[in-house]
């Protein structure tokens, strides 16, 4: 028998009972299941933050795991609390650009709104929805109830821009999505449009206070230590790293900061 899996991603931290509150309600409607935590430590507020990790981790989970994310500022808002039902697992949280990433990389077969008050806390709080609707709603997921007994079908959520690259011939427009604990700048700009356009190993960047032209690597020890270099990192992002060095740091780069790219041999 397979255990079902439910992870948790927020910004509520290990300080207050907010996390355990959520796993108790999940333990008491399907207490068979397996809850991992992501983290718990995103920046308050930060979806842009939440967002990427949660797709960075949640890919490598089994199929048909239930992801749970709640970095929700707009709780208690009109903003629709969402199931979406990709290829590989279902994303549960707040329609406000949060669960996008993760969906668009597992690709979305349906999406559902959760508006079935059954199925939720029969007292449910304005300010936490993570507890009274999510944490309901991946609970009975886990148990098998069905995407469409939770709401009616809804065509498409909230696009945040930081998922949104321009492209304009041999450029590429983007924005500085995370930095890791290395200082390494991790962007939103894929893969494969860096491969579609690249001609040679350089790669030239424009930031807000910094003008780069880098060699493209494959791995970091290719260019001498403490060298800025770009690599496809291991989330398949254009990342502006050094060789054992910190990145962020020494041009001062800010996630959110606007980045242009272009390509030459």
């Amino acid at each position: 028998m397979t255990i079902p899996i439910i992870t948790l991603i927020t910004d509520f931290g290990l300080k207050d009972s907010y996390v355990s509150e959520i796993k108790g309600v999940i333990l008491s409607i399907s207490p068979a299941c397996l809850i991992v935590d992501i983290t718990h430590q995103i920046e308050k507020f930060n979806i842009r933050m939440g967002g990427f990790l949660l797709a960075s981790a949640s890919k490598y989970f089994p199929e048909n795991t239930v992801h749970v994310g709640v970095v929700d500022p707009g709780v208690g808002t009109e903003r629709r609390s969402i199931i979406i039902e990709t290829m590989q697992s279902y994303l549960v949280g707040p329609d406000n650009g949060l669960l996008f990433l993760a969906a668009k990389n597992q690709r979305v077969r349906r999406i559902h709104e959760i508006t079935n008050k059954e199925l939720m806390s029969s007292n449910i709080s304005n300010t936490f929805h993570g507890r009274d609707i999510f944490a309901h709603a991946a609970a009975h997921l886990a148990k098998g109830v069905l995407p469409a007994e939770f709401g009616p079908p809804i065509q498409g959520i909230v696009e945040p821009a930081f998922a949104k690259v321009k492209k304009k011939g041999n450029k590429l427009i983007g924005e500085v999505l995370h930095i890791d604990g290395f200082g390494n700048v991790i962007t939103n700009i894929e893969e494969k449009d860096v491969k579609a356009r690249i001609t040679g190993n350089i790669v030239k960047v424009e930031l807000p206070k910094a003008e780069l032209r880098l060699e493209f690597c494959k791995a970091y020890s290719e260019v001498e230590t403490g060298k800025t270099l770009a690599i496809v990192g291991g989330h398949g992002l254009l990342e502006i790293s050094i060789n054992r060095g910190n990145a962020a740091d020494e041009h001062q780069i800010e996630v959110g900061d606007k980045i242009s790219t272009s390509f030459s041999s």
